[in-house]
């Protein structure tokens, strides 16, 4: 039986332990000792980037001159690295993380995965809270949002994350957003009461199925993409 090497661990500000670990060449991302995500499991991540893009790419004619991307999140990378896949060039793909461990993680460990995706001259970090880098944002600063932050809204990584989903938090993304953008959500499952706050706050709101991994027999996982009713 080979070992888990432990890699790295942080503690954030409310507690929470993030640790990251390799076993018999597979990376995992622990969240307090349970498994969070893995280099082993990447299908609906990349799927994220996929969906959250597709309208914003679906033709020449109407592909932004210069496509703005914000990832909520950075993981493993395999979001970001996607999005960076299917955006094409000019274009600016800003990641925001809160914990600086991760970003270190990302540009160390996981090259071997991913490569050097945060050298990438169309991939911009910022290290901070997700709220407050919205909150900075100015009325139709992004084409597309793909945010992976918390397993659902009713399941929260840190408690701080709750006002992520407010009516008043909801209302700003959609101020943020290009006339023609979206915003999609990774979600561990469905999460009907919230798809409802969206369509609240004025959202047409799509939802997918997602597997954990491309040839698995069940897709537990859920992707909303919702876009601003004009």
């Amino acid at each position: 039986m080979k070992p888990y090497v432990k890699l790295g661990e942080s503690t954030m500000s409310d507690g929470t332990v993030f640790s990251l670990h390799k076993h018999d060449g597979k990376f995992y991302l622990k969240y307090n000792g349970f498994d969070l995500m893995s280099t082993a499991l990447t299908f609906s991540e990349e799927m994220l980037a996929e969906i959250g893009c597709a309208k914003l790419l679906e033709g020449k004619s109407t592909r932004p001159k210069h496509p703005k991307i914000l990832i909520g999140g950075l993981g493993l990378g395999f979001t970001l690295k996607r999005t960076l896949e299917l955006v094409g060039r000019p274009a600016t793909v800003e990641v925001a993380e809160l914990m600086p461990p991760l970003i270190e993680w990302n540009r160390t460990f996981l090259v071997e995965h991913n490569g050097p995706l945060l050298e990438d001259p169309r991939t911009q970090i910022t290290q901070g809270d997700l709220y407050d880098t919205i909150s900075s944002k100015s009325k139709g600063s992004y084409d597309a949002l793909l945010l992976d932050i918390d397993n659902t809204p009713d399941d929260l990584i840190t408690a701080g994350n709750a006002r992520l989903y407010s009516p008043s938090f909801l209302a700003k993304i959609r101020s943020i957003l290009t006339p023609d953008g979206s915003v999609a959500y990774w979600l561990s499952e469905p999460a009907p009461k919230f798809k409802k706050c969206l369509v609240k706050a004025g959202f047409h709101v799509e939802s997918y199925a997602a597997k954990p991994h491309e040839k698995s027999k069940r897709a537990r996982h859920c992707i909303y993409i919702a876009t601003p009713n004009r």
